[in-house]
């Protein structure tokens, strides 16, 4: 079942061209009255504004990296700055540097593939396995879904990445994970700034943002707006977000923090194209998605408050929750119109002090959640609603209880124990019974345990180890598992998980080998045609890979910047499927760069990403996407210290080349609409304006 919502009539929209053309006669007047002197730097420098007066819950960046550093497991942090010198409209903008985070949009688009560790692997929108954060608090709807629009990743000052069970610090327990985006504040950000984008397929994007603080109360907020006709027919997009946040300080020791955030979008969905079309016209709609106008259209409203309490510099306890109200017209197959309400709290408690003489971490935290979704159907008849097909009531529930302790054995060794326990509820209550009741209540429960090691070889590089399990309720868009309505489990997995980090002023290097055994995974599973078949809890599995990133700085003014993913995600002998690949994700995956300064002003980046081998479309490994390769080059630099530039060409091939795909039971080899064609070659151009 999906988890979209009803669009509701709006008589007035936001366009990225009239913010655009605002950015772009805002940056052109600062460029003519700007007299400073040139920044000796071509990036973007940070505002960092430290003292009494700023919060401790506002963290730098050192600090954050040094909080996650310190973490037995796999962590990662995405500076804001460093991803700001080129087109960004997707998160594989944000995160394509992410060590082992996949993601890969599929035609262009906000939606993407996103998986880390196999998580979610069969989904292409609305995605799942992983735990989305805002400040800690999560953007997931309370059955697990999270849309790809809620974030503006233009609007983060840093990004976390906790892989596995190292995300426990927030409660999550899923195979993949967490991400975090941590929002700019009043103390942090730069006064205003103004953004603007131009490119390739009539794409445009445009951002404005304020900031301030006078010691005691801040804020910042950000407006934003994207348009674009698509590289492919039918694949118009127009997306608005208005976010921000304000906080005050009420005392030495007590902060609160409001959040808003309201995201309109609308997408046309250019659908699926056999692998023979999509090299021969990539370009084309589905004629089928063209005929029932096909789009996915949804308003988001969010509103999330944290409340601060830090008795002692090293003690912290937070109290945060958040309301959010969705809508969504999604036509597909048929038409999706639903209206869900979703909310939640949590209490965490973090301390970090001395026990019998040795430095000891302790979290534990309390999560509610609650949603529900009014989802009403139909049949789709160019677009619009015919004969309704269903209505049901949906509601989900879940609460969460987490713990987790790590002791300093020495000065060099840590040990870390946790656990996550979980009770979720899923309820249906079918309101139009046809030929068959759809109600239904179930519930799920169980423990996710944690055991890491930490070693500390040098003064900044750490050796990991750490054994976790993971437990993750089907959505609702997963647990009837198709036609038969036939109810799925929860999915559970086993993760042992080795890795090494370093930081050095030449070198930084992050890598990870892990091994899950994962029972009764959900497989969302299409036809050979690509008509769903529903979801089915496949019984063994095996998810086991490699996950480096590096950066190397070998020379004055060249820097070499590496991801690469080696994924091994097989069935174990299946039934069905034997020991057979998992279909839907490229087997290895590498992006790099490789960054020349050419002066104080000016920078060249070519670039690659590369999928190396052919993989499966299918789960009886009988009919693969091919491998691809392609260059990029940016380049950019300062015109003085308070305006950027940058151009960002990508395909400069012109490749055809397959971005994502249906993840299919059995093609039985043939060639049939499971494939999404990537972008052809592009040009972006960008031009930011900020104080200092």
């Amino acid at each position: 079942m999906s988890m979209s919502m009803r669009a509701t009539a709006r008589n007035t929209r936001l366009r990225a061209p009239a913010l655009l053309a605002l950015a772009l006669s805002f940056s052109v007047s600062a460029a003519d009255s700007a007299a400073e002197e040139f920044s000796p730097t071509t990036t973007l420098d940070r505002i960092e504004v430290r003292g009494s007066s700023v919060p401790a819950t506002v963290e730098t960046l050192e600090e954050a990296r040094e909080r996650l550093d310190a973490r037995a497991g796999g962590t990662g942090l995405v500076d804001g700055e460093r991803y700001r010198d080129g087109r960004v409209s997707t998160l594989a903008d944000a995160l394509g540097f992410a060590t082992g985070v996949f993601i890969q949009p599929r035609f262009g688009a906000e939606e993407a593939r996103m998986s880390i560790r196999g998580s979610g692997i069969q989904r292409t929108f609305h995605g799942r396995g992983i735990e989305l954060l805002q400040d800690g608090s999560p953007l997931n709807l309370a059955d697990g879904g999270f849309d790809f629009q809620a974030v503006e990743p233009l609007s983060a000052r840093y990004i976390e990445v906790y892989r596995g069970a190292n995300a426990l610090e927030y409660g999550a327990a899923t195979l993949g994970g967490a991400v975090n985006f941590v929002s700019p504040t009043g103390y942090d950000a730069a006064a205003a700034s103004l953004r603007a984008e131009v490119g390739s397929y009539g794409y445009a994007r445009a951002q404005a943002t304020l900031a301030g603080n006078n010691g005691v109360a801040d804020g910042y907020l950000s407006a934003s707006a994207f348009a674009q006709d698509g590289f492919r027919e039918h694949a118009r997009q127009d997306t608005w977000r208005l976010s921000g946040n304000a906080g005050w300080r009420f005392g030495d020791t007590l902060d609160g923090r409001l959040y808003l955030t309201h995201v309109d979008t609308r997408s046309e969905l250019p659908g699926n194209l056999t692998l023979a079309q999509a090299m021969a016209d990539p370009r084309a709609a589905n004629a089928g998605t063209v005929a029932g106008d096909q789009r996915r259209d949804f308003r988001l409203d969010r509103l999330g408050a944290r409340l601060a309490w830090t008795p002692s510099d090293d003690s912290t306890l937070l109290l945060s929750g958040y309301l959010a109200d969705k809508s969504l017209h999604h036509p597909i197959f048929q038409v999706l119109d639903q209206d869900s309400r979703d909310a939640g709290i949590d209490l965490r408690w973090r301390s970090e002090r001395e026990l019998a003489g040795r430095r000891n971490l302790f979290v534990a935290g309390l999560a509610l959640a609650q949603g529900r979704i009014d989802d009403d159907r139909h049949v789709n008849v160019g677009g619009q609603a015919g004969d309704r097909t269903n209505l049901l009531a949906l509601r989900a529930r879940n609460a969460k209880l987490y713990v987790e302790n790590q002791a300093w054995l020495s000065e060099r060794w840590a040990l870390s124990v946790g656990a996550q326990a979980l009770h979720s509820t899923r309820r249906s209550r079918d309101r139009f019974v046809t030929s068959a009741d759809e109600s239904f209540d179930v519930d799920f429960r169980g423990v996710s345990p944690k055991l890491g090691l930490l070693f500390q070889a040098g003064a900044n590089s750490r050796l990991y180890a750490n054994l976790s399990g993971s437990l993750e309720p089907p959505s609702f868009s997963e647990i009837t598992g198709g036609p038969a309505a036939t109810l799925v489990d929860e999915q559970r997995a086993t993760t042992l998980e080795l890795g090494w980090r370093t930081h050095r002023d030449d070198l930084d290097v992050d890598v990870s080998l892990y091994h899950a055994r994962v029972r009764d995974e959900l497989l969302s599973l299409s036809d050979g045609n690509g008509n769903p078949l529903g979801t089915i809890n496949a019984d063994r599995t095996l998810h086991r890979g490699i996950e480096l990133g590096v950066e190397w700085r070998f020379a004055e003014r060249l820097a070499w910047s590496t991801n690469v993913l080696v994924n091994d995600f097989r069935f174990d002998r299946d039934p069905v499927y034997g020991d057979n690949h998992l279909a839907g994700i490229a087997r290895e995956q590498l992006r790099a760069m490789l960054r020349w300064q050419v002066s104080d002003r000016v920078f060249l980046a070519p670039n690659l990403e590369w999928v190396p081998r052919s993989y499966w479309i299918d789960h009886a490994n009988s009919f693969s996407a091919p491998r691809y390769h392609l260059l990029g080059l940016k380049l950019g630099g300062e015109l003085d210290e308070r305006i950027n530039w940058f151009v960002d060409a990508r395909n400069l091939q012109d490749r055809r080349w397959i971005a994502s795909t249906n993840v299919v039971a059995d093609a039985r080899g043939l060639d049939a609409a499971n494939f999404l064609p990537g972008d052809g070659r592009s040009v972006y151009v960008g031009l930011e304006w900020r104080t200092r």
